[in-house]
């Protein structure tokens, strides 16, 4: 594959190092990215989004304890897409990881036939 793939993780999250040892384990070459060093801007957010095809929800770390310390899955039913984008990009412990971001599709969170089949490995 010669387009360039981004990585966004999180070295202490076990999903992120367990893709990223699939990718290395593949010789898929990347770009890493520290998810909470180098948040997602909104701007990137909105350009993944719209690229994945999926529920802006997909993109919310629901089993972070941020996540359920701001009690969003209450608030998340009754916010515009405009409030979500705003969140996200404030802090990356917000954001699911790990995300794969490929030219034509961003895929939130790591299934190995996900992944598979966009990267045709």
């Amino acid at each position: 594959m010669t387009s360039k793939i981004l990585f966004v993780g999180y070295p202490k999250c076990s999903t992120s190092n367990k893709a990223q040892k699939w990718l290395d384990s593949r010789g898929v070459s990347y770009e890493f990215r520290h998810i909470v060093e180098k948040n997602p801007t909104e701007r990137e957010l909105r350009a993944w989004h719209k690229r994945s095809g999926l529920p802006l929800k997909r993109f919310f770390n629901t089993s972070g304890m941020l996540y359920r310390e701001m009690g969003l899955s209450k608030k998340l039913p009754d916010m515009t897409e405009d409030e979500m984008y705003a969140l996200l990009a404030i802090n990356g412990m917000l954001v699911k990881r790990p995300l794969l971001v490929l030219n034509d599709t961003v895929l939130p969170g790591f299934k190995e036939a996900d992944w598979e089949q966009a990267l045709k490995v």
